[in-house]
């Protein structure tokens, strides 16, 4: 039997009161907040097969993998014989294979779903007050009435069939809007008008077998009373360690299976991930929930992740880690023009100071809902004066150019002596601009989409505009990026070249699907900029390849071409009408 532990029962009872206010609410009150990310983000919790990501704002793929954070506007494509899995607090989205899905929308408030092909089945576990759960077709939305499993099988040419295994839908389409109940199905066909056709209630495939065991695995979660049920990636927490109630810290989970040395954030890559921007992907298949939540403690030489309090819904957080730098902390290291990058966990009494805009409010927040203990001070922090508990024995360097190309971290350590460390700051943010690589993941770059996508009605009202942070001192609004050109196919890979799908495989959609909604999504962000330090007389542009070069080498960046590029264009006033009618060569589709 656990003991109770008092700082827990006394920040369960603090709680109610310190979170009245929604967890990701602005500070009215407080100078320069700035915008504040959603407390939301999705985990890809399985990637089997070929699975490609387009990020929002991009309009290049990439293959991605477990435990990549997924977020509003990211696109995600199963290959033929793939699946995947996406956990979203009490949601669950999987996908089989040959699915065109992007998550439209995803915050405190609504989860809004496009398929634009292919099979998805949505399981609502919960669906709490004032929260809506929506899945926008070709044909039609669909929203959840409730908790319930919930079948959608886009075909571009039949149309759509909903199929309610548990709970209630509301169909919305044109004139039509009428309920679908547990164990019934239909069949949407047109969009102008929308004509819906009862049809049997199929039979399980191997598909709705998968999905089921999925569901059965979240059913039986065993260690509910340590994680709260919003915590994506708890559920693997059972197979892979053990929980030991330590005094300071309560119940603290241990990881099974881990090489000796083993330290938190040493094994996986950098991504950069809009509006957080430098995100943590871990290696371990159960790296999500423990590198995202909570906080990590070294206890005994062994190191445990100490969950948030289960009582509240948690905010996500891109890495519960602090970076080191400063003037002269890369010098003596040869690394190149790129310096070096070095980080630690952060320990249960460590304050997290976010890289990207926000708010006091949003600091102090995403703080007490991620640790079990009340003395800290989340307000008016400065970085330089904490005295963090693992700065002298968890800090993983690696180059600069390693770090912002997402590169594998444990095949890239620079070793650093407890001197180095000692002279070594504790900084805001990483300086280190991400590469094109790393805004995909640092994975490699998938073939463009050739498969056709059924063509999807606009939405009927425009939602509030949502402007996505960037990094402290990055401009808000980031230009894009410029891509390589296409190459041959390597003789050696096979690898093809950009537009075309390797032997064997389906590339996804190139163009986005247009979708019938009842809540629009907000829309889609530019990608990231390259911000370099060097490039200051240059805001918002995107680096050369000389210039990179020239970085790489340690030597000054040198001019731009003479071009014009602008951080952020704003969208024609037309737009907004433009994007209410199929473009005109869909209208045959």
């Amino acid at each position: 039997m656990n003991k109770v532990n008092p700082a827990r029962e006394i920040l369960l009872c603090l709680l109610p009161v310190l979170l009245a206010a929604p967890l990701w609410a602005q500070d009215q009150g407080a100078p320069d907040q700035g915008e504040n990310p959603p407390g939301e983000a999705a985990r890809l919790s399985v990637a089997d097969g070929n699975v490609s990501l387009q990020p929002s704002g991009e309009t290049d793929w990439s293959q991605t993998t477990r435990n990549y954070t997924i977020t509003t506007g990211d696109r995600l494509y199963t290959d033929q014989g793939a699946r995947a899995e996406l956990e979203a607090g009490p949601y669950a989205v999987r996908m089989s294979e040959t699915t065109d899905l992007t998550l439209a929308n995803f915050n405190d408030q609504i989860l809004q779903l496009g398929v634009g092909q292919g099979s998805v089945r949505v399981s609502v576990y919960e669906l709490p007050s004032g929260q809506t759960v929506e899945i926008d077709t070709p044909n039609g939305a669909l929203t959840a009435q409730g908790p319930g499993s919930y079948r959608v099988d886009v075909d571009p040419n039949n149309g759509t069939r909903v199929i309610v295994n548990s709970g209630s839908l509301q169909i919305t389409a044109g004139d039509v809007n009428q309920p679908l109940d547990s164990g019934q199905a239909v069949q949407l066909t047109g969009t102008n008008p929308v004509q819906v056709s009862g049809t049997g209630f199929p039979g399980e495939d191997g598909f709705d077998q998968w999905c089921d065991s999925r569901d059965n695995r979240v059913r039986d979660f065993r260690d509910a009373q340590y994680v709260s049920p919003y915590v994506p990636g708890a559920e693997d927490l059972d197979q892979y360690g053990n929980w030991q109630t330590v005094p300071d810290y309560g119940p603290v989970w241990y990881p099974s299976g881990v090489e000796a040395g083993w330290v938190p954030y040493r094994y996986g890559h950098w991504a950069w991930v809009e509006p957080w921007g430098w995100t943590w992907v871990e290696d371990e298949p159960w790296g999500f929930a423990p590198f995202h939540y909570g906080r990590w403690a070294l206890v005994g030489g062994a190191w445990g992740w100490v969950p948030g309090p289960v009582a509240v819904r948690p905010v996500f957080a891109p890495a519960l880690v602090a970076f080191v730098g400063g003037a002269g902390f890369s010098v003596g290291f040869g690394v190149g023009g790129f310096g070096l990058a070095a980080w630690f966990p952060l320990g249960p009494r460590d304050p997290f100071i976010p890289w990207y805009h926000a708010s006091p409010v949003y600091i102090r927040q995403i703080n007490v809902t991620n640790v079990r203990v009340t003395n800290i001070n989340f307000t008016n922090i400065n970085v330089t004066n904490v005295h963090y508990a693992y700065r002298d024995v968890g800090t993983t360097a690696v180059s600069g150019a390693a770090f912002r190309s997402g590169q594998p971290v444990a095949r890239a350590i620079v070793k650093v002596t407890p001197q180095q460390l000692a002279n070594a700051q504790v900084i805001a943010h990483p300086e280190i601009a991400p590469a094109r690589a790393a805004a995909f993941g640092g994975r490699t770059p998938a073939a463009r989409p050739v498969a056709k996508t059924q063509p999807v009605q606009t939405a009927r009202v425009t939602p509030p505009p949502t402007a996505r942070p960037a990094p402290n001192g990055a401009p808000s609004r980031p230009a894009p990026v410029t891509r390589p050109a296409p190459v041959e196919s390597n003789p050696r890979t096979g690898e093809a070249p950009a537009g075309t799908a390797p032997a064997g495989r389906t590339a996804p959609p190139s163009a986005p699907p247009r979708f019938i909604t009842r809540t629009p999504p907000p829309p889609r962000d530019l990608p990231f900029t390259a911000h370099e330090p060097a490039l200051q007389q240059h805001p918002g542009r995107p680096l050369e390849p000389q210039q990179e070069e020239n970085l790489r080498q340690g030597k000054p960046a040198g001019p731009q071409k003479d071009r014009e590029v602008l951080p952020h264009a704003p969208a024609p006033k037309s737009q907004p009408k433009a994007e209410s009618k199929p473009p005109k060569e869909n209208k045959k589709n």
